[in-house]
């Protein structure tokens, strides 16, 4: 599964893609997201990670809340910030559809938006457990995508 957008400039010229896909893993899921910034990958891979669970879709931006975490480099600040989201999806019984990300010098800022899990609506395929340092990789591709992907434990 996976998903492309395209985003536009005020000019209308197109600017490098932005997306989400899942790629297998013997027992657990794969996570990838890539744009044209850091943090636009940071907020693909999240979408990506949601989609592992539900249909996008299914989730009603109701509630914002804000999120921040560190990382000694891109790679382990990528594995920081699932968690974070898996910590606080777990704490909160809440499913997140919305990310806006910013990095700077190893630091992120989020704003993630959600609503509270309804089962028989949003009917969750698999539970998350967090993100693994297996097929970690944070990187600019020969196309100049920003990439951020991982396995991620469910």
């Amino acid at each position: 599964m996976s998903t492309v957008e395209y985003t536009e400039t005020e000019s209308g010229h197109r600017q490098l893609p932005i997306g989400w896909e899942h790629f297998h893993h013997e027992a657990d899921m794969g996570i990838r997201g890539w744009g044209p910034y850091l943090a636009s990958a940071f907020e693909q891979a999240a979408l990506a990670m949601t989609a592992v669970i539900c249909d996008l879709q299914d989730v009603r931006l109701a509630t914002t809340i804000r999120i921040e975490c560190d990382g000694q480099d891109d790679e382990f600040l990528l594995v920081n910030w699932i968690d974070a989201l898996v910590y606080e999806m777990a704490t909160r019984s809440m499913l997140f559809g919305r990310f806006r990300v910013s990095i700077s010098d190893g630091h992120l800022v989020a704003e993630v938006s959600g609503e509270p899990i309804d089962v028989a609506r949003h009917q969750p395929a698999v539970e998350i457990k967090g993100a693994t340092l297996t097929n970690l990789r944070v990187y600019q591709d020969a196309h100049g995508h920003q990439v951020a992907q991982c396995i991620v434990d469910v």
